[in-house]
């Protein structure tokens, strides 16, 4: 390696090293001086879409950065790739993820492993007038990103729930989420399930009407819509590092809670997120403090056992949870952070 060249790495370096400080002291992060060891790695990979909900994942750059992670690195994905078990596939460590695919993932032998709960309320289900309540689905159609994705399975589950058998039920179309709201915006198919700011959308455009909303309406408010998860090899090589990475994550989720102004502003500015108002608006509704009183366990419970009783997986809730779970590092965090 040339001398320009190792300049320029260093150069770079540098600068983001110094972006990541400017982060830190601009949100009032300071590194972490507890009594416990350093983490095993100091690289950690987590991915990046564009959905506004999991902002703490993004957030949370600053905070890994105070718990030792030196290089902290966002991969980004698109389309149906962003849909799949990128964590079980070993192509980032940790993620925010849907709980259904999360499920659907344990059910299959991914080895994923669940380790909190995080925020509950980002999808909203809209109809047309010909669907008025979830029950209105049957035989109509309905536009998902993939088979087996996070708004297929979570709209199952919902279905499920009020007496319909998604399997043959509702007539799913395979689109991408541009063509699908395009589709349900000109009456082409009877509903839509979205996440941020798929909603923001199509509220601010007075497009359908809402039929669900997980952020208001029981039993989905109720429930985590999105759950921290890790590489069962991960946890199982560096225990003191996803100690480490948990806990930055539930502190994003706190700042999100309480700064959406401010941490809308930042993830604007850092790029991650593109629209500051319909993220504010995000920031506003998602329940980022959710991770504080509810049991991420009762969340895989409710969802696991509607996909059971119609055949969408093949264990049972106790199974998936005593497969693909451990809540040990939840636990300390919950009293250390005094939740």
């Amino acid at each position: 390696m040339d001398a320009s060249t190792l300049l320029r790495l260093n150069r770079r370096s540098f600068l983001t090293q110094a972006s990541a400080v400017g982060v830190a002291g601009l949100l009032g992060i300071t590194p972490n001086a507890r009594a416990e060891p350093p983490p095993e790695t100091t690289t950690i990979r987590l991915d990046l879409f564009d959905v506004s909900c999991i902002a703490p994942q993004f957030v949370a750059e600053a905070m890994l950065k105070a718990e030792g992670f030196t290089d902290v690195q966002y991969i980004r994905f698109e389309g149906i790739e962003a849909e799949s078990d990128l964590v079980g596939a070993n192509k980032v460590d940790m993620n925010l993820y849907a709980v259904g695919p999360l499920i659907t993932a344990v059910d299959s032998g991914s080895p994923v492993v669940v380790l909190a709960g995080v925020h509950l309320g980002c999808y909203e289900l809209f109809g047309t007038e010909r669907v008025r309540s979830v029950r209105d689905l049957k035989g109509k159609t309905v536009p998902i990103e993939a088979l087996r994705g996070s708004k297929h399975v979570l709209l199952s589950s919902i279905a499920a729930y009020v007496g319909l058998d998604p399997r043959t039920d509702i007539n799913w179309v395979v689109s991408t989420s541009e063509e699908a709201m395009k589709m349900f915006a000109a009456g082409k198919v009877d509903a839509f399930l979205g996440f941020p700011p798929e909603p923001q959308q199509l509220r601010a455009k007075k497009i359908g009407r809402v039929i669900v909303n997980t952020a208001t309406d029981k039993p989905w408010s109720q429930y985590f819509c999105c759950m921290l998860n890790a590489n069962r090899s991960f946890v199982q090589k560096y225990p003191v590092a996803t100690k480490r990475a948990v806990r930055a994550m539930l502190k994003a989720a706190d700042l999100c809670a309480r700064e959406p102004q401010r941490i809308a502003r930042l993830l604007v500015d850092k790029g991650f997120i593109a629209d500051y108002d319909l993220a504010l608006e995000t920031f506003k509704e998602v329940r980022y403090d959710a991770w504080r009183a509810y049991d991420p366990a009762d969340t895989l419970r409710f969802h696991a056992l509607r996909l059971h009783e119609v055949g969408m997986i093949k264990n049972t809730p106790q199974e998936i949870i005593a497969q693909g779970t451990d809540w040990r590092f939840l636990n300390q965090l919950k009293k250390e952070l005094k939740a």
